[in-house]
């Protein structure tokens, strides 16, 4: 509220004042007037490059289907059947594959491999041709069969004990079975003629 005389001043002045978009104050530009140092101007943010899409549902069908193939070896394993055959392996899509040797890698790990890959092919050819021409032989390319490890020789023999259950065992004699249950602190059920009890 103004007087009369006082409110002719103040209209024109308001009018210009709020009429007017002020400039935001940068007190960076104000300290940094008259004196060298340039500004320099933020960029953007840079708007985050799109990833890889999740294959969950790959992963997660690849993970019922080894807790299905594991009930089943479990199951054979129990009723004495034969094992049945393991689950094909899943081959995920994002991997590369080496032209060398076959086998697959995620891409940092593909870059550095099939370097290192390619170097041991060409010695591996350098060295086939220079044993082959000095011993008249062509090189050999077939592959040693991997070394069992020791989780693997129980489930082997389970299986051949299994395959081998239409044959008949050797008897051992009552004696020894007697002696080792012994040993063992096992009751064998009967009381034997020297024992009282």
């Amino acid at each position: 509220m103004f007087f009369f005389a006082s409110q002719l001043r103040h209209d024109p002045i308001c009018k210009k004042v709020f009429n007017k978009k002020r400039k935001p104050f940068s007190s960076l530009k104000q300290r940094l007037q008259g004196t060298e140092i340039t500004t320099v101007k933020k960029q953007p943010p840079q708007k985050k490059q799109p990833g890889k899409k999740s294959n969950w549902r790959q992963h997660h069908e690849d993970f019922i289907n080894a807790i299905q193939s594991a009930k089943q070896v479990t199951k054979a394993l129990k009723e004495g059947h034969p094992l049945p055959p393991p689950p094909p392996p899943s081959i995920n899509p994002d991997y590369i594959q080496c032209p060398h040797c076959s086998r697959r890698f995620n891409e940092a790990a593909a870059q550095r491999h099939m370097k290192f890959c390619e170097e041991q092919a060409a010695r591996r050819a350098f060295a086939a041709k220079t044993t082959g021409q000095a011993l008249g032989k062509q090189p050999v390319t077939q592959r040693k069969p991997p070394p069992l490890t020791t989780a693997v020789l129980p489930l082997q023999k389970r299986v051949q004990e299994g395959a081998n259950t239409d044959k008949p065992r050797p008897e051992t004699s009552p004696g020894i079975l007697q002696k080792t249950r012994k040993s063992l602190g096992v009751s064998t059920g009967k009381k034997s003629s020297g024992e009282s009890g």
